[in-house]
C-alpha cells in the first residue's frame, strides 16, 4: 500500500515538472525587435488608435505577445476571418509580426493580464 502511494507522489511529481518545463519552452520564444515593430505600427493606429484607444477596436498595447504572434498569423492564414484584418497582414512576414507583437506588448496599458512565471 506505501508503495503505491509513493509511486502516485513521484508520477505527480514529473506531471509538474513536465509541465513547468513547457511554461518555460512558451515563454523563451524570441518575438522580434520592438523598435523595429514601432515604424511597423504607424499603419495600426488608424484603427487602434495613436495611443491605442479607440474603444471600437480591441485594445492590443500590453497584450501578451504570443497571443498577438497568433492573433496575426491567424488572420493572414485565414483561420481568423476580418476583412481588415487580413488586409492589414497580407504583406507582413513572420519577422514583421514578431516585431509588431514586441512592440505592442512593451507598450504600457491598462489592459489587465495574466502574468507569467
Amino acid at each position: 500500500m506505501r508503495r503505491a502511494s509513493t509511486t502516485r507522489a513521484l508520477m505527480g511529481m514529473l506531471v509538474v515538472a513536465a509541465l513547468g518545463g513547457a511554461a518555460t519552452q512558451v515563454a523563451a520564444v524570441d518575438f522580434g525587435d520592438p523598435k523595429a515593430g514601432e515604424e511597423k505600427a504607424k499603419a495600426c493606429a488608424a484603427c487602434h488608435g495613436v495611443d491605442n484607444d479607440n474603444p471600437q477596436f480591441p485594445r492590443i498595447a500590453g497584450q501578451h505577445p504570443d497571443y498577438l504572434l497568433h492573433s496575426l498569423k491567424a488572420y493572414k492564414n485565414g483561420d481568423r476571418n476580418n476583412a481588415v484584418m487580413q488586409g492589414q497582414v497580407a504583406n507582413l512576414s513572420v519577422e514583421d509580426m514578431k516585431d509588431l507583437a514586441a512592440y505592442f506588448a512593451s507598450l504600457d496599458s491598462d489592459l489587465e493580464t495574466l502574468e507569467l512565471e
